[in-house]
C-alpha cells in the first residue's frame, strides 16, 4: 500500500481512510470477509488545549495530557504536540444483526466486536510507524506500555481515554450510557495517536459535552435504558461495574460462536444515535 501523502489534515485524513479501506485486518474473516468498519471520521486536537488539563479533574489526576504521553514515549519534551483522533463506525450489517435482539448478542456482532479492537491497534501502529518514518515523534498512548486501566469498586477508567480525546478533537459528545455520539453514531470505536507534527485543531462544533444526547438534554429519549437487559443503565446513569459483570454471562457462547469472548452491545443498536446524531440535534446544540 502506497502511503505517499502530504503531512496536512487532509493528508492524514486520507491515510486513515485508506488504511481502513485496504487493510485485511478490517475484515470479518471468519464470517464472510465483509468490512468490520465503514469509512472513518478523523479529527485533530492541539496538545495545548486546556481541556486536556481539565481531564485531570474530570477523569482523574492520572489521566495524561498529550504532552505527557509523548514525553513518556520519547523521554523528552516536544516543542509542538498534536493529537490525531479517529472514529471507526461499525458496518451496517453488524449493527443490523443486533436490532431485533433483546437478550443474546448475535454471532456477527460477537465477531465484529472481537476483531474490531485488533484492527484499531493495527491502525494505531501503522499511523505511528508512518509518522516516525517521516521524522516525527509519535505514540499511540492506548497501546503503549504506560497505558493502564484504573478500577475502583464503583467505576472504571484509564490514564488515556479515547472517547475523551475524540471529544476534544471535535468528533462527538457523550451520551447517557457513557458512549460517544458522533456524526456516524455511537456504534463505533475510537483511536488516537500523539505526535510532534504541528497540525491545526479541528473545531468543536458543540457547546456542551452532552449536546447530542436527547435524554440528557430534555428527557425525550431514554432508548438506551430500555435496551439494556442488565439494568446497568437507569435514569441515574450508567453503572460501569454492573455493565462489565453482565457481559460475563455470555461466556457460554464463545465455543458455538468460535470466538474467545462475546460482549454486549444492546445499548449501541436500535437507538436513535446508533448511526447518526439524533434527528433535530444540530452541531450547535447545547
Amino acid at each position: 500500500m502506497s502511503t505517499d501523502i502530504t503531512l496536512t489534515q487532509e493528508g492524514i485524513d486520507a491515510l486513515v481512510k485508506r488504511i481502513t479501506k485496504e487493510s485485511e485486518g478490517n475484515r470479518m474473516r471468519f464470517i464472510d470477509n465483509s468490512p468490520i468498519f465503514e469509512e472513518p471520521l478523523v479529527g485533530f486536537a492541539s496538545g495545548d488545549d486546556p481541556l486536556f488539563a481539565e481531564y485531570k479533574t474530570i477523569i482523574g489526576d492520572y489521566h495524561m495530557t498529550p504532552a505527557e504521553a509523548l514525553q513518556k514515549a520519547t523521554g523528552k519534551e516536544a516543542e509542538s504536540v498534536s493529537v490525531i483522533s479517529w472514529v471507526l463506525p461499525l458496518a451496517t450489517k453488524i449493527k443490523a444483526s443486533m436490532r431485533r435482539e433483546k437478550t443474546t448478542p448475535t454471532k456477527i456482532w460477537a465477531h465484529g466486536m472481537h476483531y474490531a479492537p485488533r484492527f484499531n491497534d493495527v491502525l494505531r501502529a501503522q499511523m505511528v510507524d508512518y509518522l516516525q518514518r517521516q521524522g516525527y515523534a509519535a505514540v499511540a498512548p492506548y497501546t503503549a506500555a504506560f497505558w493502564r486501566r484504573i478500577v475502583t469498586p464503583t467505576d472504571q477508567s484509564s490514564n488515556w481515554s479515547e472517547r475523551h480525546v475524540a471529544y476534544a478533537a471535535g468528533l462527538g459528545t457523550f451520551s447517557h450510557n457513557d458512549g460517544l455520539i458522533t456524526p456516524k453514531g455511537m456504534a463505533m470505536f475510537c483511536g488516537s495517536v500523539v505526535t510532534d507534527l504541528a497540525l491545526p485543531a479541528s473545531p468543536r462544533e458543540y457547546t456542551s459535552h452532552t449536546a447530542y444526547c436527547p435524554y440528557v438534554l430534555n428527557g425525550s429519549c431514554g432508548r438506551c435504558i430500555e435496551r439494556c437487559p442488565s439494568g446497568a443503565i437507569t435514569e441515574k446513569g450508567h453503572d460501569k461495574i454492573k455493565c462489565f459483570d453482565f457481559r460475563a454471562q455470555f461466556t457460554h457462547l464463545a465455543k458455538p460462536y468460535e470466538i474467545e469472548r462475546v460482549t454486549c452491545g444492546f445499548c449501541l443498536t436500535a437507538v436513535p444515535c446508533e448511526s447518526a446524531i439524533p434527528t433535530g440535534l444540530l452541531k450547535g446544540s447545547s
